[in-house]
């Protein structure tokens, strides 16, 4: 009769091999991405057909700290054709002056400065439709989305032109390259970061048919033609993800949606705290889920076990086969693979992501961590909770509609 240890052993064995399986098939995958989709490196090197003006529209709400840096990666780009717009939403600090003296003089520049949002809309997507509106910017061939906290390599706007171009887009968006200076970056950051793209594959976001649509609005370049056919950041106009919402009205219209990593060329610091980590993770994985509280709880366990459990039993798999207690040689060997498996994927995705590697080391703990905001951000819907950002407070307790 089996013994509660050697069943022990047996599960783990069996969750070993199971890991091995599932994160073999998840760098499979990674492998296939790479292969298949270029990145927004491999614009440097294609012909551009023309110049087309481009008008860089970047929203900012509270933004000193950076905007210098942010215009000074802009002032530096070699695109022959472009302006920029910045659109001061509602800022109380001193983003508007240290944006003059950061643009010194610089004609490409301008700012519209807003003193309130219009009832119904989301501030970031007001600030965007302000800053189309009062700068004409609708006229450009492109319009370009940015960030505020983003920082653009001197030939970002030349490579994507060229991209757009070449693949034929109506939009293209790039994931950023981030950064990973602070705690809760090299900790929790590429946790948060591999669970949306897990939950938005690249691959099925870059289909033209059956697509999983998604974009990034750190970066989202539109043709005019594109943007004016659905009514631009009109009709996106009360949504605080705005750019998934982008990718689903474009799939509706059957146009072209490109989502390509930046690999340098668009870098992106996204939180300065732990406390805004939070904050802003909670509000992206909300509307990520289309603010399904049961969504959010299933993919907060499902992480959790995957990324932060998993490992630890594996690795008790193997060290009670190393030493001798009650593992066997096949059932050690299938823990050490399903670890081995684990941190090849991570690995994979640290290169991917220009990570330093400590991000492997730490990811479990990230992934408890990320797994805690999924759960807390169910909890914001089922109680009713606001959804704080950008200086204003949405009520997020509704589903939002399909695509228009």
């Amino acid at each position: 009769m089996s013994t509660l240890p050697d069943i022990s052993a047996s599960l783990l064995a069996l969750s070993g091999a199971l890991q091995a399986l599932y994160f073999s098939i998840g760098l499979g995958h990674v492998v296939q991405t790479v292969r298949r989709l270029p990145t927004a490196a491999a614009g440097l090197d294609l012909p551009r057909r023309g110049t087309p003006s481009v008008c860089i529209v970047i929203p900012a709400h509270n933004e000193e700290r950076s905007l210098p840096e942010l215009i000074a990666t802009l002032r530096a780009q070699d695109y022959p054709s472009f302006r920029v717009v910045l659109a001061l939403d509602r800022c109380t600090d001193r983003s508007a002056e240290l944006a003059r003296r950061a643009i010194d003089n610089d004609r490409r520049f301008s700012i519209v400065e807003i003193d309130q949002c219009e009832p119904g809309w989301a501030g970031k997507v007001h600030a965007a439709y302000r800053g189309v509106k009062d700068a004409q910017a609708e006229n450009a061939d492109l319009l370009l989305f940015a960030d505020a906290d983003t920082l653009f390599h001197p030939r970002c706007v030349s490579a994507c032109v060229a991209l757009l171009q070449h693949r034929k887009l109506d939009m293209l968006s790039l994931v950023s390259t981030m950064r990973w200076q602070k705690p809760h970056e090299r900790i929790a950051q590429a946790s948060a970061c591999l669970e949306l793209i897990r939950q938005y594959p690249l691959l099925r976001s870059n289909r033209d048919h059956g697509r999983r649509a998604f974009a990034n609005g750190q970066f989202m370049l539109f043709t005019r033609e594109c943007y004016a056919r659905f009514g631009g950041h009109h009709e996106v106009r009360r949504e605080l993800l705005e750019d998934l919402r982008f990718a689903q009205i474009l799939e509706y219209y059957s146009m072209r949606c490109g989502v390509l990593l930046a690999d340098g060329l668009l870098v992106c610091r996204m939180y300065d705290s732990w406390a805004q980590f939070r904050k802003g993770w909670k509000r992206i994985f909300t509307e990520a889920a289309h603010r399904r509280p049961g969504r959010l709880r299933s993919l907060a366990v499902g992480l959790f076990l995957t990324h932060a459990l998993w490992p630890l039993l594996s690795l008790a798999g193997l060290a009670l086969g190393v030493a001798g207690l009650g593992m066997g040689n096949a059932g050690a060997v299938a823990c050490a693979a399903g670890l081995l498996a684990w941190i090849t994927l991570l690995a994979a995705v640290q290169k991917l992501a220009k990570g330093p590697p400590i991000t492997v080391a730490t990811f479990p703990i990230g992934a408890a961590v990320t797994a805690s905001i999924l759960w807390e951000a169910a909890r914001d819907l089922t109680t009713g909770r606001g959804t704080q950002w950008g200086g204003m407070t949405y009520d997020r307790r509704t589903t939002p509609p399909g695509p228009a």
